[in-house]
């Protein structure tokens, strides 16, 4: 069993390029105001690129605006509080404890939760390094509730 976060290579590689590809024919201001009014209906950054992607045809907002999904919502005050892989960890371990509360000798559970909460612990650190959350944020589980 690996206990590292490598994962294997089998995944698909987004194929390198400059500019926005020729199919697609919004402009930049066009998809911006897109992301702005998919975030105002409550769609997180990762559900946004999806419904871009399936529904409009715009496969990276970066290559066509410049910037990125949450830099944009950013910029118009939109962003989440905390990035969303963080809160979808956060959402994780909450549900996990209340599992146990109902099954408390659930030992693989247990090993789960551990497991959840110190890749919550080393984002959070990342995150601080990078200036994303305050210094002053912590993770105290029996606190947070999303």
């Amino acid at each position: 069993m690996r206990k590292s976060k490598e994962k294997g290579k089998s995944h698909s590689t987004r194929p390198a390029r400059a500019g926005p590809p020729s199919w697609v024919k919004y402009t930049p201001e066009e998809v911006e105001n897109l992301v702005v009014e998919l975030a105002r209906k409550g769609y997180p950054p990762s559900m946004i690129g999806i419904i871009l992607r399936d529904q409009y045809g715009i496969p990276l907002v970066k290559q066509i605006t410049g910037k990125k999904i949450v830099q944009i919502l950013k910029e118009h005050g939109l962003a989440p509080k905390i990035p969303e892989d963080l809160a979808n960890l956060i959402k994780r371990a909450i549900r996990v404890r209340r599992h146990l509360e109902e099954h408390p000798k659930d030992y693989h559970s247990k090993r789960g939760l551990q497991l959840i909460e110190s890749k919550i612990r080393r984002l959070v650190k990342y995150y601080k390094r990078e200036g994303v959350l305050p210094p002053d944020w912590e993770y105290v589980p029996e606190k947070i509730k999303i």
